[in-house]
């Protein structure tokens, strides 16, 4: 059996994208509706207000959101996702394979 490589559109999933966009934006237009009193009872110019400024915030973080993940996802090699990464990420590759041979033993860093 061939593995199919994932292609950019796979990874994107523009229906996944937009779905946390929108969770986020609600959170922050629920977070900013009630900590500008929205859901107190002292009036409805204030309540008013409040509910429009956090649409305001919550289509500014729908924005934000949606730019800073297609942005991050562009940055993702399709061809890199299924490839294995069995060996340690951040230290250098070298062409022997496992990495021993550029590591002092302990014996010889004694003396």
């Amino acid at each position: 059996m061939t593995e199919k490589q994932p292609t950019r559109r796979d990874l994107m999933k523009p229906v996944q994208l937009i779905g946390i966009a929108l969770a986020a934006a609600l959170f922050a237009g629920f977070v900013t509706a009630m900590s500008m009193g929205a859901f107190t009872g002292s009036g409805g110019e204030i309540a008013q207000a409040a509910w429009r400024m956090a649409a305001i915030m919550a289509g500014i973080v729908f924005i934000v959101v949606l730019l800073v993940l297609a942005l991050l996802l562009l940055v993702v090699d399709p061809r890199d996702v299924a490839k294995p990464h069995d060996g340690p990420v951040l230290l250098p590759k070298d062409d022997e394979g496992d990495g021993s041979a550029e590591q002092p033993s302990s014996d010889a860093s004694r003396e």
